[in-house]
C-alpha cells in the first residue's frame, strides 16, 4: 500500500461519487483505493480516469460526510480483486462482492482481478451441449448452448424479472451430474422490493443451494453499478474453472448498467456518441460478454443469459444494438403477446441462436429436434402472414388453407408459448410434433417422409 495521499493540497472537487484530484503519484488505471473521511470511515474506490495533470477516483460507497479538507486517499497499487474460495453456492453479495445474508465470511483461498484475465483466443473451445431453461420457445426454437452468451430482449413493464426466476430454478445441463450445475444470479441497480423477491423466490424454490446472489440495489451509486457484473462474473470464472462447474449467469438489468456507463461518462466531461452514451460502451459490453466460453484445457464453462430493456421499445437503440454484435443471437419479448396475456411473451420470428446447430439434435438433444423447430418456425411465419391478410380480407374471405395456418397460429401462441410452468425438453418436443397435426402433410416440406411417419402418422 501506498503511503496517504493526503487531500488538503490536491483534491479538487467532489461530485456524486468522484473525487477530483490533482496528480501527484505514479498510479494505474483501475487501482484500488481506499478513501478515509474525517469521520473515519473507510470506503473502497478506484481510479476511474487519469493524465498526466488530474485524476479521478471513483467511490464506491456514498460520499456523504467527505469534504475537501481533511480526506485522505490510499492507494493499494495494484486493481480491486475478489477473494474466493468453497462455500460460494447458497450465498448473498452485494454489488462490490461483499456478503449480505449476514452468513460467515468465506474462506479465501484464491484472489483474481474483477475485469478478468485475458484469454488466448487459442485456449478457447466451441461451445457445445444443450442447457435446457423449462422455457418452451427458448429450448425447442432457439436453444441455449453451454459457453454461448445469448441476451433476452425485453421492454419496461414486461415480465422479464419473472423469466429469469424461472429460468434459474429450472435450468440444467441434460446428462450431467446435478452437482456440476450452478447459477450466478445478477441483479443490476434493482428496487429494493425485487432483489427481496429475487432472493425469497430463490430460497422458496431450493434454487438458492446452487446459486450465487449478488444484488446492486437501485439506490447504490452509478459506480457501484458499473463493478456489480465485474465482481459476479470473476465469482463465475471461479466456479467454471477452477472448481470445474457449468455456470449459467443470469444478469437483469443490462440497461441499468448502460445508463449508469452514461452517468460516470457526463460526470467525467467525456464527449457523448449516440443517445448520450459513451463511444467506448461496444468495448466495455465486450469486455462483459466475452468472458462467457469453455477452455479447452480446463473444465467446465461459463453461459451467458444478460437481460436488457429496450428503452422506448427500440430495438435499434445503442445497447440493444451494440448487444447484438457482440452476443450470438437474443431472445425478443413482445409487448402485443404480453397484452394478450400470454407468458412468457418471446416473439418467435425475431428471436434467434446462432449456436443452435452446435447443442442439439443427435448426441446432444433430440435427431429430430432440428428439423422440427425449423417447420415450427415456417409454419408459424406463415401463420403471421396470413393473419395479416385475414385483417384485411377477413378469414371469411380466406380459401381453407390459409385457415388451417390461422388456427395453427393460434395453438402455437396459446399452446407452446404459453406456459406456467417449466417444461422439460420431452414436452416441449411433443407438443411441437402434435401442433403440426393441425397442418397438412404436404405442407410440411422441411421434415423428411420417415419424420412424418415416425412422429405424425403413428397412433
Amino acid at each position: 500500500m501506498r503511503p496517504d495521499l493526503h487531500t488538503t493540497d490536491p483534491l479538487t472537487r467532489i461530485d456524486g461519487p468522484l473525487l477530483f484530484l490533482r496528480r501527484t503519484v505514479n498510479v494505474g488505471l483501475g487501482e484500488a483505493v481506499e478513501v478515509v473521511g474525517q469521520d473515519g470511515r473507510p470506503r473502497l474506490g478506484r481510479v476511474a480516469a487519469l493524465d498526466e495533470e488530474r485524476l479521478t477516483i471513483a467511490v464506491l460507497e456514498s460520499t456523504e460526510g467527505l469534504a475537501l479538507e481533511g480526506t485522505r486517499v490510499r492507494f493499494f497499487g495494484e486493481p480491486l480483486h475478489f477473494n474466493l474460495g468453497s462455500g460460494l453456492l447458497g450465498r448473498v453479495f452485494d454489488g462490490v462482492g461483499r456478503i449480505a445474508d449476514g452468513g460467515p465470511p468465506i474462506a479465501a483461498t484464491r484472489s483474481f482481478r474483477i475485469d478478468g484475465l485475458p484469454i488466448n483466443p487459442a485456449a478457447r473451445g466451441m461451445p457445445r451441449d444443450f442447457i435446457e431453461t423449462g422455457i418452451s420457445t427458448i429450448d425447442l426454437m432457439n436453444s441455449l448452448v453451454r459457453g454461448q452468451k445469448l441476451p433476452i430482449f425485453s421492454a419496461g413493464g414486461l415480465p422479464h424479472d419473472r423469466m429469469a426466476v424461472e429460468i434459474a430454478r429450472n435450468a440444467r445441463l441434460r446428462g450431467s451430474d446435478t452437482s456440476d450445475f450452478a447459477i450466478v444470479f445478477v441483479g443490476i441497480g434493482v428496487p429494493h422490493h425485487t432483489a427481496e423477491g429475487f432472493r425469497s423466490a430463490m430460497e422458496s424454490s431450493g434454487a438458492l443451494g446452487h446459486t450465487v446472489l449478488f444484488l446492486n440495489l437501485a439506490s447504490d451509486s452509478s459506480t457501484q453499478r458499473l463493478l456489480t457484473p465485474r465482481y459476479a462474473l470473476t465469482c463465475a470464472e471461479y466456479l467454471a474453472f477452477v472448481e470445474g462447474r457449468h455456470v449459467l449467469v443470469l444478469m437483469t438489468d443490462m440497461t441499468n448498467y448502460c445508463e449508469a456507463l452514461r452517468e460516470v461518462s457526463a460526470s467525467h466531461g467525456e464527449i457523448p456518441s449516440r443517445k448520450g452514451y459513451p463511444g467506448y460502451m461496444y468495448s466495455d459490453l465486450a469486455t462483459l460478454y466475452e468472458r462467457a466460453g469453455t477452455l479447452r484445457d480446463r473444465p467446465g464453462s461459463l453461459t451467458q443469459l444478460p437481460i436488457l430493456t429496450m428503452p422506448a421499445d427500440d430495438i435499434t437503440h445503442p445497447i440493444p444494438d451494440l448487444t447484438g454484435y457482440i452476443t450470438e443471437g437474443q431472445i425478443v419479448l413482445d409487448r402485443e403477446l404480453d397484452r394478450r396475456g400470454i407468458y412468457p411473451p418471446v416473439k418467435v420470428l425475431p428471436s434467434l441462436s446462432r449456436l443452435m446447430k452446435d447443442g442439439t439434435g443427435a448426441g446432444f438433444t433430440d435427431p429430430d429436434h432440428p428439423a422440427l423447430a425449423s417447420q415450427l418456425y415456417a409454419a408459424y411465419a406463415r401463420a403471421l402472414q396470413v393473419r395479416v391478410l385475414a385483417s384485411v380480407v377477413g378469414e371469411e374471405g380466406l380459401p381453407e388453407g390459409d385457415r388451417t395456418y390461422l388456427t395453427f397460429g393460434t395453438a402455437f401462441e396459446q399452446q407452446l408459448v404459453t406456459q406456467g410452468v417449466g417444461r422439460a425438453l420431452e414436452q416441449s418436443l411433443a407438443l411441437g410434433w402434435e401442433l403440426l397435426r393441425l397442418l397438412p402433410e404436404a405442407e410440411l416440406n422441411r421434415l423428411s417422409d420417415a419424420q412424418i411417419a415416425a412422429h405424425l402418422r403413428a397412433g
